[in-house]
């Protein structure tokens, strides 16, 4: 008996040291923070800018993953699926972890018992392009021209159940219209063919469109959020004619569930840091994004929040994958 218990006391000894050692040395090596999806993204820009002061304020080198496919759903996974070390990180916006759920039969994670969440970095709408010399400049113009030849009208998203996707299903709805909407594989290649004029229209969101806007190669017509954005308060808002018509991308930071608290409170205190550098601030508020906090806790009750809206939204659009 008394072998048993000096064997259970060594192996607490040993669970107890190898906690110590953990909180010494986290971290010790580089983070991978898995975007999952294509590059050009709001969340894969994001990730490019506070990656080099992520890690300078951790104190290691931070690398920016995409794991693209099947709407975020195979990135999503292997960091719900990966060592729960504090090493492997889920930089992800709700697309991904608010609408799949609904819109997978299954999408192979559970968005709120797989994760901690860790970080709300900020909010960003989507907006309403089309290229220059299109005659559709305004929202009236695209309403107009969607009446007089219902279904024929065409736009663009970054895939099937993406925000870009439903909130042209929102349109369609609120404005009595039936536009057709197009699929890509990400928002570059959605951009790249309204660019070339394959597709007339496209729903993109404003940190992977506002360059092309401010360069000229794209009119902006309408975006998405209930207020005009600081970062391009000319263009106007999609809610100014139909209200019930908003949704915007947000973008947090998330680790698997189970990750060691010491972990979880180093990753957060080292975002505080990158959050509170005005040079990271100015160029997240330049691409368009909302920074106004909110606390992990109450990213769980936005997520949740967001899970049930968006489910109705799918159910409406009739959207369904595999």
């Amino acid at each position: 008996m008394n072998k048993k218990i000096a064997a259970l006391a060594a192996c607490f000894a040993g669970l107890l040291f190898s906690i110590s050692a953990f909180a010494q040395t986290y971290p010790s090596k580089p983070i991978t923070m898995v975007v999952p999806q294509a590059a050009g993204g709001t969340n894969d820009i994001v990730g490019r800018l506070i990656a080099p002061a992520f890690g300078e304020a951790i104190g290691a080198s931070v690398v920016v993953e995409n794991r693209p496919g099947a709407g975020g759903n195979i990135g999503t996974q292997s960091v719900a699926r990966a060592t729960k070390d504090g090493y492997t990180l889920l930089l992800t916006i709700n697309s991904a972890q608010a609408i799949n759920p609904a819109l997978y039969k299954n999408p192979g994670f559970d968005p709120i018992n797989d994760f901690v969440p860790l970080y709300y970095i900020g909010a960003t709408p989507y907006v309403l392009v089309s290229p220059p010399g299109s005659p559709y400049k305004t929202l009236a113009d695209v309403i107009s021209a969607a009446k007089k030849k219902p279904g024929e009208l065409s736009y663009a998203s970054a895939g099937n159940g993406t925000i870009s996707h439903l909130l042209g299903a929102m349109l369609n709805t609120s404005a009595g219209i039936e536009m057709q909407h197009i699929p890509y594989k990400g928002v570059a290649p959605a951009i790249n063919d309204v660019l070339g004029g394959q597709v007339p229209l496209a729903f993109a969101s404003l940190p992977s469109a506002l360059n092309y806007i401010k360069a000229g190669k794209l009119q902006a017509i309408a975006i998405s959020s209930a207020k005009r954005s600081s970062a391009a308060p000319e263009i106007p808002t999609i809610a100014e004619t139909y209200p019930d018509c908003v949704g915007e991308v947000w973008v947090a930071l998330f680790a698997p569930a189970g990750t060691p608290v010491n972990a979880v409170k180093k990753v957060q205190a080292a975002m505080d840091k990158v959050m509170a550098t005005p040079e990271v601030r100015e160029k997240l508020i330049a691409q368009g994004l909302d920074l106004t906090p909110v606390p992990p806790a109450k990213l769980v009750t936005l997520l949740k929040d967001e899970l049930v809206k968006w489910a109705k939204i799918v159910k409406a659009s009739g959207a369904q994958l595999d």
